[in-house]
């Protein structure tokens, strides 16, 4: 089974393109979907009991936590320390039922893999890019999102510019969807053929 590690900044356009790959076949497992279960479930008390006032009956109170976390190195990695492990798990069960469903390819859509060491754990990776000025437009048409916020977020993330000269192939969004589509399909039939070896 290939695994490939789909990645890319925020508003790059990551999650479009992962939809594209399920389209193909592809069953993915989307890490930041994985943490908003977990902040509903299974991570609460442990998030509660680091960041005190960070939770509620409905589960972690994102807003709160990103106040408490955002700009803070050392809480940072204190939430990462708690959530990674959870995550990972998810994911080990995601690689159990997508081997035994007879998957060829499977796809983690990992936003920070470069920033997380994430790309050990896939054969392939794929970094969705586009240019900056359709990124920073992207971003601030989101709702309650600020040009302070979005800067706080780059910060966290290596620049566009690294993640594309490690990537084995690069997915350019800002051509339009249907250049995207072809651009999957294209980047699947050749991981098909260059990593044959792992099938």
């Amino acid at each position: 089974m290939i695994k490939i590690g789909l990645t890319g900044s925020i508003g790059m356009g990551k999650s479009t393109t992962g939809k594209m790959f399920i389209a193909q076949g592809c069953p993915l497992h989307d890490a930041d979907a994985t943490v908003h279960a977990l902040y509903e479930g299974r991570a609460v008390p442990l998030i509660e009991e680091a960041f005190p006032g960070t939770t509620n009956e409905e589960g972690v109170d994102r807003q709160a936590l990103s106040k408490a976390v955002l700009g803070n190195k050392e809480a940072m990695k204190k939430l990462e320390a708690i959530v990674h492990p959870l995550v990972h798990e998810e994911e080990r069960a995601f690689f159990d039922r997508a081997s035994k469903e007879g998957a060829q390819i499977v796809v983690l859509d990992i936003p920070l893999l470069f920033e997380t060491a994430g790309e050990h754990r896939c054969d392939v990776i794929v970094v969705v890019s586009a240019p900056e000025e359709e990124q920073k437009a992207r971003v601030l048409a989101r709702p309650d999102m600020t040009e302070e916020k979005f800067e706080a977020i780059k910060a966290r993330q290596m620049p566009d510019h690294e993640k594309r000269s490690r990537a084995d192939y690069v997915i350019d969004t800002g051509k339009g969807l249907e250049a995207a589509k072809e651009q999957v399909t294209d980047i699947l039939a050749s991981i098909r053929k260059n990593y044959a070896h792992l099938l």
